[in-house]
């Protein structure tokens, strides 16, 4: 072993520890590990940068871009909206929504799908009286195995695809990893509907019902572009049971009319005085096209159109600005074009004086406005924002322009008439021009810590593999399986990858188990393309920890798992996917397919 390779071991064993240990973020201990590469003389430094450029970085950062827009559409709100009334057993809202999740991963950012999905969940749980837990985590495996489908479908297939290219000089095209990736994923949905979820287990006092649910009053405009004009209140309830809202009654012309108005016609300008959580009531104003009332000079003359607008969930920190002090006296509306929507104190409701009674730390504020505004306020006033729902209305031209883009792109590149990444770049520049992501939002929808974790582990994993490093542990697997058929050396190669995605993430498993993959193979002298497949796929199996993906660490708090509940669910599932994975990989990709 050179001097070289035995400092690139150290240093890799070194940044994959620090990474597991977790105390730093992931980034961070990334970027230190390519610099100290640079310093002793291992990475070039004409290297030190490159990782920025990598075409998987780029395919990264705008598929994130990408997913943002079609999720600000409402495209997936349409398709979801059926689910929030089903009453279903277990394993059919697993596979109802657990299917759909699926579906938008192996097109959108596995994150954003969860993120779509969960509150659902959780409000069904709480309807149907039975614990989160039960469904967040095959909700999260579900959305984990449809990244497993296509290429933009999660960064491990990027990577892949692109170390592919390198080789052989083509890369994978988009629907090249779904027959194997189906497989999967319908094998694996079917283990989390029908098995997974019975191996949740069921804890003394169960799982509380009602996490992050605070109940706030609010009061919502009707407009001239409201689809509740002369309908009565008793007509809305469908509409107000879906989204887990109580209509307490109307106010006209500054006065609250008798009763809970129930039957009395609504007209433009009618205040519905509303009580619910904040997802039940974004989704309430934005099926019914409500908006809040805005009590600021000038409002009853200028509606804001319900556009780009979204509500936060904050809660006032004692070191806040506004902390002790009321809206009106920060100027909340006209500094920030943000609307104090409502305020929980406790287990009280605030129903009057909304803009002028003092807040106090620990107050929850339900804030509505532009999303840009939002997070303005939020930093400016030092609060701690919770959740954030967009209101702003579906309209079928802005899924259109979603959709369109996105599909042309796939259709472009499937056709070799634009690379991949040129294509997806073309579809968030129209994004962009049409507003879908505002411009002054635009580098905030890049998940800037998965990219820089990628741009700096790229030159790592390229040293490593340069100066021998993959080839060495490839000796090792052929000693250990030596005598034995390749498909056991295929297993051994996915078990190996599938221990390194639970302890780490699946791409810092990928820069290291590709060039293994190709490395392995072809000393084997099989086809490099079943390895590559199989690291692929076992590079997105985070099934046993909370840490593998982001999307079983989201789940945690809301479903009250401990650390332990994600191998008793996880490693069934892992078992299943090897024993579908091996026969699908050997099918589509044989091992004496010429390279």
């Amino acid at each position: 072993m050179t001097t070289e390779l035995a400092l690139l071991f150290a240093l890799l064993f070194c940044v994959l520890a620090m990474l597991l240990w977790g105390r730093f973020r992931h980034d961070v201990v990334a970027a230190c590990g390519l610099f100290v590469g640079v310093v002793i003389g291992v990475i070039p430094e004409r290297d030190a940068f490159a990782g920025l450029s990598h075409p998987a970085v780029l395919i990264v950062a705008f598929a994130l871009v990408a997913s943002r827009a079609i999720e600000n559409s409402g495209a997936l709100t349409l398709l979801v909206r059926p689910l929030l009334t089903s009453r279903a057993t277990v394993a059919s809202h697993i596979i109802a929504t657990g299917g759909f999740g699926a579906l938008i991963s192996a097109f959108i950012n596995n994150v954003a799908a969860l993120a779509i999905l969960m509150p659902i969940d959780i409000d069904a749980a709480k309807k149907a009286q039975r614990a989160p837990g039960l469904t967040l985590i095959p909700l999260s495996f579900a959305t984990i195995l449809g990244g497993m489908v296509t290429l933009i479908g999660t960064p491990p297939n990027i990577i892949a695809s692109q170390f592919r290219a390198e080789r052989v000089g083509a890369p994978y095209e988009m629907f090249d990893f779904t027959p194997v990736g189906i497989v999967i994923a319908l094998a694996g949905l079917a283990y989390v509907a029908f098995a997974g979820w019975r191996l949740v287990p069921q804890r003394p006092g169960g799982v509380n019902l009602k996490p992050s649910v605070e109940q706030y009053a609010a009061e919502l405009l009707v407009t001239a572009e409201s689809n509740v004009i002369g309908k009565v209140l008793a007509q809305l309830d469908s509409e107000a049971e879906a989204s887990d809202v109580v209509t307490l009654g109307v106010v006209r012309n500054g006065e609250q009319l008798p009763g809970s108005a129930r039957f009395v016609p609504l007209v433009a300008g009618d205040v519905l005085i509303v009580e619910g959580a904040a997802g039940g009531l974004a989704a309430f104003i934005k099926e019914l096209r409500l908006q809040p009332v805005d009590d600021s000079p000038g409002a009853s003359t200028v509606v804001r159109r319900a556009q780009d607008i979204s509500l936060v969930q904050a809660v006032v920190r004692g070191e806040s600005v506004i902390a002790g002090r009321s809206a009106a006296s920060v100027q909340l509306r006209s500094r920030f074009r943000t609307t104090l929507l409502g305020v929980s104190r406790g287990t009280e409701l605030i129903r009057k004086d909304l803009k002028s009674r003092p807040l106090e730390p620990g107050d929850m504020l339900l804030l509505c406005g532009p999303a840009s505004s939002l997070t303005a306020a939020v930093e400016t006033l030092r609060l701690m924002p919770l959740s954030q729902d967009d209101v702003s209305p579906v309209s079928p031209s802005k899924v259109a322009w979603a959709i369109v883009p996105f599909v042309l792109a796939i259709t472009a590149a499937t056709w070799g008439v634009l690379s991949f990444t040129i294509g997806l770049a073309v579809a968030v520049i129209v994004y962009a021009a049409i507003g879908l992501i505002p411009a002054r939002d635009f580098y905030n929808q890049i998940e800037w810590p998965a990219v820089i974790l990628l741009a700096c582990l790229l030159p790592l994993g390229i040293a490593f593999d340069n100066v021998g490093g993959t080839a060495a542990i490839a000796e090792v697997v052929l000693w250990v399986t030596q005598g034995q058929s390749p498909v056991v050396a295929l297993v051994a190669l996915m078990v190996i990858t599938m221990l390194l995605a639970d302890a780490l993430t699946g791409v810092a498993t990928i820069v290291i188990a590709a060039p293994l993959a190709i490395t392995l193979a072809l000393k084997i002298g099989v086809n490099p393309d079943t390895f590559l497949m199989a690291a692929t796929v076992a590079s997105s199996c985070c099934f046993l920890t909370p840490i593998g993906h982001k999307n079983n660490t989201l789940i945690l708090g809301p479903g009250g798992y401990r650390f332990s509940d994600y191998w008793r669910v996880g490693l069934p599932l892992e078992i299943i996917v090897v024993t579908v994975g091996v026969p699908a990989l050997l099918l589509v990709w044989p091992l004496d397919a010429p390279y």
